[in-house]
This record gives C-alpha cells, structure tokens and sequence, in this order.
C-alpha cells in the first residue's frame, strides 16, 4: 500500500547564505507550500552546506566582507560582471571552479528527485541550467529574483520559468533573451504571515507602544550614515509627540546599549532583540528606516510601511532604493543630518506620510510567495 507521503509532490528550494534575502525567499516558499499547498513536501538546501569549507568562506564569506568593508569596490563588481561576457574566460574560470565545488549537488538530486526546483540565488540555477544541458536532470527548474533589479548571472538557459518583483523586472528580462511568455510578474516572495490583515492597537500593546503615536521603526544604521544607537539618539532629540522601535536583531551588545538609551527616554523609545513577528512590528508602525534589501523592502510594501532607505549597498540595493523612489514609497538619507531632516519634514507633514504609505502598499505584492508555488504547480494564482 503506497504511503500518503510518498504520493506527495516533491519541491525544492535551492538559495545560497551569502546575505539573508536569498534564504529568507526562500523560507518563504516552503512556509507558503506548508499554508496552502499540504500535497507539497517542500525542503530547502543553502547550496553552501553542501561545498567545501573554503570554498564556502570565499564564496560566501567574503561577499559579506566586501559588502560590509568596501562597498565602493562591490559596486565595481557588480557591474563589471553584469556587463562580461557569458563565454569570456573569467566566467568559464569561475563556472569551473564553483562546478569542482559543487560536486555534492548531483548525489542530492539523486537522493531528493524532486519534482519542481525554484532557485532563490543564480549559482544554483546556473549549475542546474548545466545538468539539464547535459542530461542529468529532468525536473523542471524556476529562478526567483529576489531584487527590484536583474543582473547577467541570473539569466540561464533551460529554466522553465522567471518569477520577476515588477514588471520593469520582467521587461528587462525579455531585453537580455528571456521568452517573455515564461517570466512571471509575481513579487518577491515574503513569509505567508504578511498576506493578512494586523490590528494596530493590538500589535502595538503586544510591545508596550501607544498605537495613537506616531511610531519609527528603525531596522538598520549602515556605513556613512551611522550606527542604529547613534541615529536613534539623534531621531529622540528631534520635535513631536512620536515613538521610536529600534531593532537589535541577535546583537546583545547593540540591545544593551539601546536599553540604556531608553532610560534616558522613557516612553520614547523601545528596544526590541530578535523577533519571529516582524509583521506584528511594522503593523504598529507608522515609517521604517532600515536598508534597502529586496526582502525587508518586500515586507514593508506588503503591509503599506513607507521607508527611509540608508546606506544602500552599490548595486542591487541602489536599484531597490531607486524602484522606491520612483514609485513614491519611500525617502532616501545620505547622512545623519539628511534623515533626521526627513524624519522632522515627515512628523510636520502627516500628510505626506500617509501619501507614502498609499504609495507603499499599492506596490506590495503579499501573495507573492502562493503566486510563485501556483505557477510552479500548474494551478490558478489567486486573485
């Protein structure tokens, strides 16, 4: 008798650790495929568990070290790389070598035999992309970009499908030779908590905030603009009746010192650590300051919280920061002066908040994660 899990679909979801965008759409996946779609077993495999440790720490250490200590530099390779050529013998070089690393990948594939593959990074859609040129995979593969941007590493042969943020996104992949009748204007995948609807007063007591005050949420500091505790001490000493929520994620440090700063203005400002309801938190708020990553960007369009994009990272992050700009959903610091300026601009003019929050949430796409799974799975997305 064939058991009620064998008869389920098999879906995996492939990401790589280097930043936390690509696992979190990622995450974000399964945890829709577990909501919506139970005849789905879903998994999720972070590519760089499954490589050498050195290769991990070049791959995806360094990134982050570059992001972090050289920006200016990671703006120079995003863009040099977007423009290289595909067959140049830097991108064979590096094909090559990130194939002698994967070697994994093939015994997984023959342990899972999945039956849909949606890839949240490029390198495992460009090794998938290989496998199926050659014969070695039959199951159809999807690339999710988890940017307002596309960049050449994206762009693979053999994939079934494209899942683009916005239709500018699914434009520009038609120009660079995706068939326009496989890319999918879906939104960037977002945890399946962000597709309902939050009670401000009630999220607002859940973390001791007054839901009638005006509420910052300030989610990063970043390079050149300053450190979270600083910029929320410099927001604190500006006019108006308003509550800041400064969020120090895993930093016990940064927690510490942000207690500290609290007492100095009680009832002003509430430090929070790591929290597994951040929608609950931007419910309760009123403007996010933080990075624009296509994640967090993501979550705050799907709940309609306008943003003060900081220190964008050259590359995809300024490309996110410019679709929010454009769009209307969003302010851009340079500096401390320059944000505490639109902070102030912004409590003075309530009206022009709430037109940025119009603006926010009629670019969120919250179902875009069962949108991405429907399509996957042959069935009708939801209307």
């Amino acid at each position: 008798m064939t058991s009620q899990s064998s008869n389920r679909k098999k879906l995996a979801v492939f990401s790589v650790s280097a930043g936390a965008g690509h696992l979190r759409a990622a995450q974000a996946l399964v945890a829709a495929a577990g909501c919506w779609y139970p005849e789905v077993e879903a998994v999720h495999i972070d590519l760089m568990e499954l490589v050498p440790q050195l290769f991990k720490k070049v791959y995806a250490d360094s990134y982050l070290k570059v992001v972090e200590s050289h920006p200016a530099l990671w703006g120079y390779l995003y863009d040099k790389s977007d423009h290289e050529k595909p067959d140049s013998g830097l991108n064979r070089l590096r094909r090559a070598i990130e194939r002698l690393n994967t070697a994994k990948l093939g015994s997984l594939l023959q342990e899972l035999q999945p039956d849909h593959i949606i890839c949240t990074h490029f390198l495992p859609a460009e090794l998938l992309s290989r496998k199926i040129r050659h014969g070695k995979l039959g199951a159809p593969v999807w690339v999710q970009v988890t940017d307002f941007d596309l960049h050449a590493l994206w762009i693979q042969q053999q994939m079934s499908g494209y899942f683009a943020a916005h239709e500018e996104v699914a434009w520009r992949m038609a120009e660079r030779g995706i068939p326009a009748a496989t890319t999918h204007v879906t939104g960037i995948p977002i945890m399946p908590a962000f597709d309902r609807q939050y009670d401000r007063a009630s999220c607002a007591a859940e973390f001791g905030l007054d839901p009638n005050r005006t509420t910052l949420l300030m989610m990063s500091g970043g390079m050149g603009v300053g450190g979270i505790e600083q910029l929320a001490e410099r927001l604190l000493m500006l006019q108006g009746d308003f509550q800041v929520v400064a969020l120090a994620g895993r930093n016990e440090k940064l927690l510490a010192g942000l207690q500290s700063l609290a007492a100095r203005f009680p009832g002003r400002l509430v430090p929070l650590g790591f929290t597994t309801v951040i929608e609950r938190v931007m419910a309760a708020s009123d403007l996010a300051i933080t990075k624009p990553g296509g994640l967090t960007t993501s979550e705050c369009l799907a709940v309609g919280l306008p943003m003060i994009v900081v220190s964008p990272i050259p590359g995809q992050e300024e490309r996110n920061a410019d679709f929010l700009l454009e769009n209307g959903a969003a302010l851009k610091a340079c500096d401390a002066g320059a944000l505490a300026w639109r902070v102030q601009h912004l409590l003075d003019n309530p009206d022009r908040l709430a037109q940025l929050r119009k603006n926010a949430l009629a670019c969120g796409r919250p179902d875009a994660a069962r949108r991405v799974l429907a399509t996957v799975l042959g069935e009708k997305p939801p209307s």
